[in-house]
């Protein structure tokens, strides 16, 4: 009779019973009982009263029955730990056992009792294991030490086990060699920054040799710890690639791609000119394809790490395109798979192939698979030049079936092929117009939008079409509405006598009558662009445009090397790193393949750029000093000059001119058509309620910075206030004294300035301007003084500013350059603003993302600071500070001290992180900032001071 029986009881008053079977004489009874115990332990009945009577049952020679009284015991040990230590001297006993399995049960079970009173009695019988006869003990011993070292790490460490797991790996047995590197392995990823795998070519040899003996498991053990050697040179990492290849033939697929990530990694070691090379992207091949005759589950998965493979080495997988045809019964997330490998394989030979496989998927019944597949088309098209004709002559027989989710799919890839192919195939437009009325999607809505707009001139009845996206352009979605923006203003500028009245239309609509910030923005651009330079409209809005890259999808380079070496794992699933994923203390490592060696890569990695070039993973924050084009001496603050408008790069005020000329004075020459559309500025109703810092902005020198005119608006914060201070004496400015300080207010930089007039005669014509600063700060506005400032006379005003002017580091980082002209003279001055008001309202980061971050900016760019005499406790300071925008994420108290952690973001977006260390009873406080620009920590570390002190 089977083991079922001892499931089927329900008797009550059993325990009782068991109690008396467990006690008996007869052994046969006794192995009943524990049978009985353990099927209740299994179904979740309470067992534990039953401890000591079973644990009394260790004491047998019978392994059947060991084991089960093993299994009671790993289960209840945690619950019970004072009656587990009952059971330490049998294992003390058992590791002694003269049966080899009965060793190994006793080693593998102390390392499941994960209780803390008992593992320092288990050293000694471990000890004994790790150095036994026997290779299947000490294969058990060694995974045990793993376990061990995750209830007490130091007790492993102080007990020498690690060194004698380093010794294992030189041992004799195949499995005893996989098992200490697996547990070698995982103890190193716990605790990244100990060198245990300490590799060497001696220990790789053992490695090697072992791997052909190891079960498969063990095998893949020592393939992940040979990925994470790095060779001397390209001779040693092509013997290791000799000696791995074989695994790649193995059945369990697992070992064909750990194998596969070892060939993958130490191949970038090797020189393209061997012949090895060419041996070794030919053996590749076949474990791939064969990877994909498994089942669907395996097949996606392999189809993952291909994916990368095919991004990072397309040569390897080049002729085998037929392998990733689309079966008719492959499930979904597979043909999609497939279908992306086959679009990164695409070339001139098997285009053909492709496209008529495609052309055949575009009519298959899975609607997502359809979609996917028309996009694919347009991928072909603009990856294979010569293939463009072809696709688009296959999208139009698409779109002429009317399925109407294929024609919006090609209309939206369409758009793409004429960015990339300029002035070639723009005779489809009138097919691609008959069907503007089937489309309800926002992303084709949108993309037809831009092909009207683009192509206005080519199109007689565009007006009339825009015209009808206009009529409901409030339920449209955002993507829609701002393509249609600027597909009109496109039309205007082609044909502004026909558009007058729809781009009036439109720019209300998008300015007064929505509350987009996105839309509102753009449409305060556009309308200031066209109501004081049609010019400078003219090259913004119809600026030539980049063609489109082949691959838009790819890997970013350095993220699909670190993923290389996580084939077969997770990661590469996911496609992404296993700290965007994997949560808890383990420390994950960055991982990156070795740098190619000199004679293998014409071009330059990202490795061995120059030294003077930029490492392109940062973005330059702020540009270095360059020629001064707006330099202060050389403003023209003179009467204003008839002629053309100024060109967009010449210093602007924006939509207010220093001349007092007004709007009109810069529309002097027009070009032909648009001089007589009578564009006023932006109404002065919005001025007050929608923008009221937004208005005078300069207009910038590129489109990045044409769409954040704001700096981010959120609730009021109390700022700190520096007092003012005499910026301009009156005996340098000819009797005008200026004093000032700047504020931050709900999301808005003031500059609160005092003008005395103390010379004899009356002022009046005042102007303001500044030179290009760090932080591109600005003035939103003109300086309004409303009347004439006469003698002894002080008027005080605030001149709201903004971050979006022209950018130049300066010297020191918050150095601000400033011209004040009126009718005397114009006057120049330079003062210091605190950085503090260009903290902006949501600088807050979440405790992920500010772990994450800090681990992430690299140590050399910490800076510690003291701040001296500052008797404020722990609640006070992070309230100040929380009113100037630093915002604590965590708090914590250590050995007494408070620790404050702490993110700010400036104006530009460049975010700095602080740890603020406060020992109740000190007045000293220590500050760490790290941050990706270390420039700005001294600046930030002042800030902290002035809020703290003040």
């Amino acid at each position: 009779m089977t083991d079922s029986k001892y499931f089927t009881t329900t008797k009550k008053g059993e325990i009782f019973e068991l109690k008396a079977e467990l006690n008996s004489d007869k052994k046969e009874k006794k192995k009943e009982a524990v049978k009985k115990v353990i099927a209740s332990m299994t179904v979740g009945k309470d067992v534990s009263a039953l401890f000591p009577d079973v644990v009394n049952c260790m004491q047998t020679d019978n392994l059947e029955l060991k084991k089960l009284v093993y299994l009671y015991l790993m289960n209840y040990a945690k619950s019970q730990p004072d009656m587990a230590i009952m059971a330490v001297n049998t294992f003390v006993k058992d590791c002694e056992d003269p049966n080899p399995l009965i060793r190994a049960l006793a080693v593998r079970t102390m390392g499941c009792i994960r209780v803390d009173k008992i593992t320092e009695y288990l050293c000694e019988p471990l000890r004994k294991c790790l150095k036994d006869e026997d290779p299947y003990v000490r294969k058990t011993a060694a995974v045990c030490v793993a376990k061990l070292h995750d209830i007490n790490a130091q007790l492993v460490e102080d007990q020498g086990f690690l060194d004698t797991l380093k010794d294992l790996i030189s041992d004799s047995n195949p499995m005893v060699v996989a098992n200490a590197v697996a547990a070698l392995s995982e103890i190193a990823e716990s605790h990244p920054s100990s060198n245990l795998l300490d590799l060497n070519p001696q220990s790789i040899n053992k490695l090697l040799t072992a791997l052909n003996e190891c079960t498969e498991w063990g095998q893949i053990f020592i393939l992940d710890c040979l990925a994470n050697y790095m060779p001397k040179d390209d001779r040693e990492a092509q013997s290791i690639c000799e000696r791995v290849t074989p695994r790649l033939s193995h059945a369990n697929s697992a070992v064909v791609l750990s194998a596969v990530k070892v060939l993958m990694k130490f191949m970038e070691m090797l020189s393209k000119d061997l012949d090895y090379y060419g041996t070794l992207l030919k053996k590749l091949a076949p474990p791939l394809v064969t990877l994909l005759s498994a089942e669907p589950e395996l097949q996606y998965v392999a189809l993952r790490n291909i994916n990368l493979i095919v991004q990072k080495r397309p040569e390897i997988l080049k002729h085998e395109m037929k392998v990733f045809f689309v079966k008719y019964n492959d499930p979904i997330y597979v043909k999609l798979e497939k279908l992306d490998i086959m679009i990164r394989l695409a070339s001139q030979a098997n285009i053909a192939q492709v496209l008529a496989e495609l052309k055949e998927y575009a009519t298959e019944v899975d609607v997502d698979f359809v979609r996917k597949a028309v996009r694919a088309i347009g991928r072909c098209a603009i990856k294979v030049e010569q293939s463009a004709e072809r696709c688009v002559s296959t999208l139009l027989d698409l779109i002429q079936t009317k399925v109407n989710y294929v024609v919006q799919e090609a209309i939206v890839v369409i758009k793409d092929i004429f960015r990339k192919y300029p002035n070639k195939y723009e005779s489809v437009i009138a097919t691609l117009c008959e069907n503007l009325d089937s489309l309800d999607e926002p992303e084709a809505r949108a993309a037809m939008i831009w092909i009207v707009g683009e192509y206005a001139e080519r199109i007689d009845n565009a007006d009339e079409l825009l015209e009808s996206f206009l009529e409901g352009f409030h339920d449209e979605s955002t993507q829609v509405q701002l393509q249609l923006l600027t597909a009109i203003v496109k039309l205007f500028l082609k044909k502004p006598t026909e558009t007058q009245e729809l781009v009036q239309q439109v720019l209300s609509l998008a300015t007064q009558d929505s509350d987009n910030p996105d839309l509102r923005d753009r449409g305060y651009i556009y309308w200031r662009l066209l109501s004081t330079d049609p010019v400078a409209a003219k090259e913004v809005v119809l600026a030539e445009k980049p063609l489109i890259s082949e691959e838009t999808d790819l890997i970013e380079p350095t993220l699909l090397d670190e993923l290389i070496c996580y084939i077969g794992t997770l990661a590469s699933v996911y496609h992404k790193p296993p700290n965007a994923f994997v949560e808890g203390g383990r420390g994950v490592v960055h991982k990156s393949l070795p740098p190619r060696t000199a004679s293998s890569e014409s071009t330059e990695s990202p490795e061995t750029a120059p030294a003077g070039a930029p490492s392109g993973d940062q973005p330059d924050v702020i540009p270095a000093q360059g020629d001064l084009l707006g330099d202060l001496l050389n403003l023209d603050l003179g009467p204003p000059v008839s002629g053309p408008p100024l060109a967009a790069s010449s210093v602007q005020m924006g939509a207010v001119d220093l001349l007092g000329g007004g709007l009109d004075s810069l529309m002097g020459d027009e070009p032909e058509g648009i001089g007589d559309t009578n564009f006023g500025a932006p109404p002065a109703a919005v001025t007050t309620a929608a923008a009221p810092a937004r208005l005078g902005a300069p207009i910038g020198s590129g489109l990045s910075d044409l769409f954040d005119l704001t700096s981010g608006v959120g609730t009021l914060s109390g700022s700190y206030v520096a007092p003012k201070a005499v910026w301009l004496p009156a005996i340098k400015a000819k009797g005008l004294e200026i004093s000032g300080t700047f504020t931050r207010q709900v999301g808005s930089i003031s500059m609160d300035l005092q003008l005395t007039n103390k010379a004899l005669q009356v002022m009046t014509d005042f102007a303001i301007q500044f030179n290009r600063n760090s932080f591109g700060l600005a003035p939103a506005a003109p300086l309004q003084v409303h009347a004439p400032l006469s003698p002894n006379q002080t008027v005080e005003l605030s001149l709201p500013l903004n971050t979006v002017g022209s950018v130049m580091k300066m010297e020191p980082l918050n150095n601000l350059q400033v011209a004040v002209k009126n009718n005397i003279d114009v006057f120049y001055f330079s003062t210091l603003y605190p950085l503090h008001v260009l903290f902006v309202e949501d600088g807050k980061m979440d405790r992920q993302m500010f772990l994450a971050t800090w681990k992430d900016i690299p140590n050399e760019n910490e800076a510690q600071f003291q701040i001296r005499d500052c008797p404020l406790n722990t609640e006070t300071a992070s309230n100040k500070l929380q009113s100037s925008n630093i915002f604590t994420v965590a708090k914590r108290n250590v050995e007494g001290q408070d620790m404050l952690y702490q993110s700010l973001k400036l104006t530009n977006g460049i975010w700095v992180l602080a740890e603020l260390r406060i020992q109740p009873g000190n007045p000293n406080f220590t500050l760490s900032l790290k941050c990706r620009a270390p420039e700005v920590s001294q600046h930030v570390y002042q800030a902290y001071e002035t809020i703290l002190k003040n």
